[in-house]
C-alpha cells in the first residue's frame, strides 16, 4: 500500500486505536475487540509481549482491511523488524531521527512523539509525516491551538487524555487525528472486551459527528 494512502486513511479515520497488553493473546483479543467496534487502525505498544507475533496475525487474518502500526518503537532495528512483519506505520514516544529515516527508506509513515515546539520542527526536519503530541493528558486541547499559532502547518496527533467527552475539542483546535488508549480500552483489564467493542462503536459514531460538525462550520 502506498504511503499517501496509508496516510490518507489514517487522516480520514480520525483516530489510532492504542492495544497495548500484558500478554499477545490478550493483544489480540484486545485489537479485535477494537475491530468490531469499527475502528480500523490500529498501534500495536512495542511493550506487548510478542508483538511481532501480533502483527502477523493481525495481518494474516485482516489483510488490506485494517491498519496496523508499531508503537513504542525507540530505534531503526526496530521499526525495520516491525514493517517486515506487516507494520504500515511506526509510532514513537520520542523523536529518533535514525527511525524516521528508516521509515523514510521503506516508505511507511512516520509518526514520533514530540511535546515542544522545538521537537516538533526536529521531527519534522527529520521527515516525520505525522507528529504524535504526548503525553497528551499533561495539557489540555487548547494546547494544540497554542502550538499551531506558530507552526500552522504541523500535522499533529495528541495521544493520551483523549475521550469521548473531549475528542471534539482536539480537532476544533487543530488536531489532524487522535490516538486513543485507556478510555477506550480501559475494560480490557478486566476482560470485558464486549464493552472495548461498545466503547469503539460509540468513539467510531462520535468521530463522524465531528468531521461532519467541523465540515459545516468551515
Amino acid at each position: 500500500m502506498l504511503k499517501i494512502t496509508i496516510l490518507q486513511r489514517i487522516l480520514s479515520g480520525g483516530m489510532v486505536a492504542i492495544v497495548r497488553a500484558d500478554s499477545a493473546e490478550a493483544a489480540l483479543a484486545l485489537a479485535e475487540a477494537c475491530i468490531s467496534g469499527g475502528i480500523t487502525a490500529l498501534e500495536v505498544a512495542f511493550t506487548t509481549p510478542d508483538t511481532l507475533d501480533v502483527l502477523k496475525t493481525l495481518r494474516q487474518r485482516h489483510g488490506a482491511d485494517v491498519l496496523l502500526g508499531a508503537g513504542t518503537v525507540l530505534d531503526p532495528e526496530t521499526a525495520r523488524m516491525a514493517i517486515l512483519a506487516g507494520a504500515q506505520f511506526i509510532i514513537s514516544p520520542s523523536v529518533n531521527v535514525e527511525t524516521i529515516r528508516m521509515c523514510n527508506r521503506y516508505q511507511v509513515p512516520a509518526m514520533p512523539g514530540a511535546m515542544t515546539p522545538t521537537e516538533i520542527v526536529t521531527a519534522l526536519e527529520a521527515g516525520a509525516d505525522i507528529v504524535k503530541i504526548f503525553p497528551g493528558d499533561s495539557f489540555s486541547p487548547s494546547y494544540i491551538k497554542a502550538l499551531r499559532a506558530p507552526l500552522p502547518h504541523a500535522p499533529l496527533m495528541p495521544t493520551g487524555g483523549v475521550t469521548l467527552e473531549n475528542m471534539e475539542e482536539w480537532f476544533r483546535y487543530g488536531s489532524v487525528a487522535v490516538g486513543i488508549g485507556s478510555s477506550l480500552t480501559g475494560p480490557a483489564q478486566t476482560g470485558d472486551y464486549a464493552a472495548v467493542t461498545v466503547k469503539a462503536r460509540a468513539f467510531v459514531h462520535r468521530m463522524k459527528e465531528i468531521k461532519a460538525d467541523i465540515k459545516d462550520s468551515a
